[in-house]
């Protein structure tokens, strides 16, 4: 089952949110918060780094751990985790992380000599006077750094607005000196949170979390989490401190606002926060988010997309899919894990993780344990799906099955009918494979199972489960 550059495209067991990527060289390495499988909170484990070649993003290989959250020298307890960094080259051809521990309000930083070798601490934000940032009189919180270094100016972008909190005002941006630490221009907010989006453009779409700092074509984004949180939003400017005007939504993690396979409000995953950022190789970009699995906030995967930038600067929102990284539909041979499935959603309409007995990706064991992840809870109504694969006309397709489940698996290639092949599933306490012909149509088409049962599955036993999907010509 080779999944390589689909999506997600780090190996099923591991648990990377809030990738921030950059090419350093010839190679391009992903940052990013670290969950645990079936965690309890956020961002639990230390942080670790994967590269892949410029040439091709789907040959992701393992850096191995940067830095441990007992690095931080207010944390060798280890009590506090390591929410989501970013890393910048610093001045002196150093590399530069940046981020905050979850009992923290101020900004840290450790350096490396390397993008993805051991980084060791080297301190905290402040003043020319001392004082920490987010620390001093009138500061606001400080809360998931992003850096861009642009010519000789660095700029750190943080903040955090939760609904109702009428002291934190939106997305900061401040100007560092060339030691990295000292702060050169005092923080001036750029996009407005909810409390203060009223007539600014930004309304439906205020900043949350998130922000990220790129710059294309000599204009420069913030990338961001809205208060809507499934949705990863930008805005523009022409100045990296002031100016920004709301540009849009590049992907929602439950592909809300998409219209070409289903109305646009209607959700087909069960997604949850969402924080990433933009990717430019010779001119094609690609948007970093995550996922949600494991029915709840606390095991993220990173997937990506291909994006479109049009003419005038703005970006077109990408399609969540499962073929990710490798951009062209996977081939309709061989077998695939289900965990590629972008589309897994019920009648419910629900778009945020956490709903009770919702059907969702799985995996034995513990992370460690590198185990392929796959779908339980499937129940009548749970349609699962993938975006998308190439088609040579009919062939066979297997579903590998487990559980106490006894209905039908309806296969399309569009959301809405028609059906072109049943699969009836019956109970099973091992993985059975359950064969049927369709007459699939030739070339790139998205894949729909949509499963119905007549009867209610024992709650005592195990829920349907579905392994992985395969195709023979």
């Amino acid at each position: 089952m080779n999944a390589k550059g689909m999506n997600p495209y780090l190996p099923s067991w591991e648990y990377i949110p809030d990738g921030e990527p950059h090419r350093f060289g010839d190679r391009v390495y992903l940052y990013g918060s670290h969950d645990r499988y079936n965690g309890c909170v956020f961002c639990e484990r230390d942080y670790v780094c994967w590269s892949a070649p410029v040439t091709d993003l789907t040959d992701w290989q393992y850096e191995g751990v940067i830095y441990c959250r007992t690095d931080d020298v207010n944390n060798r307890s280890g009590e506090s985790c390591l929410f989501a960094p970013d890393v910048v080259q610093g001045f002196d051809g150093r590399y530069y992380l940046y981020y905050v521990l979850d009992k923290e309000s101020v900004v840290a930083v450790a350096v490396c000599e390397t993008p993805s070798g051991k980084y060791s601490y080297y301190g905290r934000v402040h003043d020319v006077h001392g004082a920490l940032l987010g620390q001093r009189e009138g500061d606001e919180p400080q809360f998931d750094p992003a850096v861009l270094r642009d010519g000789d100016s660095l700029w750190l972008a943080t903040g955090f607005c939760g609904e109702g909190d009428r002291t934190r005002h939106g997305a900061m941006m401040t100007r560092l000196e060339k030691d990295m630490l000292t702060i050169a221009e005092e923080p001036v907010f750029v996009v407005p949170g909810c409390e203060y989006a009223k007539n600014t453009g930004y309304e439906g779409h205020p900043f949350f979390e998130g922000p990220s700092l790129r710059k294309f074509g000599g204009l420069y984004y913030l990338i961001y989490s809205s208060l809507a949180m499934h949705e990863l939003c930008y805005a523009v400017s022409n100045c990296p401190n002031s100016g920004y005007r709301f540009g849009g939504v590049l992907i929602s993690n439950c592909d809300l606002h998409i219209d070409s396979y289903k109305e646009p409000g209607k959700p087909t995953a069960y997604g949850g926060n969402n924080h990433g950022s933009i990717l430019e190789v010779d001119d094609r970009y690609y948007i970093f988010y995550h996922r949600h699995t494991n029915g709840h906030w606390y095991s993220r995967q990173a997937c990506a997309e291909r994006i479109e930038r049009l003419m005038d600067g703005s970006f077109r929102q990408a399609e969540i899919s499962s073929s990710g990284l490798r951009e062209a539909a996977i081939p309709a041979e061989w077998r695939f894990p289900a965990y590629l499935a972008c589309y897994l959603f019920t009648p419910d309409g629900k778009c945020l993780s956490s709903v009770p007995g919702q059907p969702k990706v799985v995996q034995d064991g513990s992370d460690e344990c590198r185990t392929d992840g796959y779908i339980v809870d499937i129940k009548d109504g749970t349609t699962i799906g993938f975006n998308s694969f190439a088609f040579r006309g009919k062939c066979g397709i297997s579903l590998r099955t487990r559980g106490y489940g006894s209905g039908t698996f309806y296969i399309r290639t569009d959301l809405n009918g028609p059906d072109l092949a049943a699969i009836h599933i019956g109970y099973s306490s091992v993985w059975k494979d359950h064969r049927v012909e369709a007459p699939f149509p030739e070339g790139a088409h998205r894949l729909f199972l949509v499963y119905q049962a007549p009867e209610v599955p024992d709650p005592d036993h195990a829920s349907l489960q579905l392994h992985s999907i395969a195709f023979d010509v």
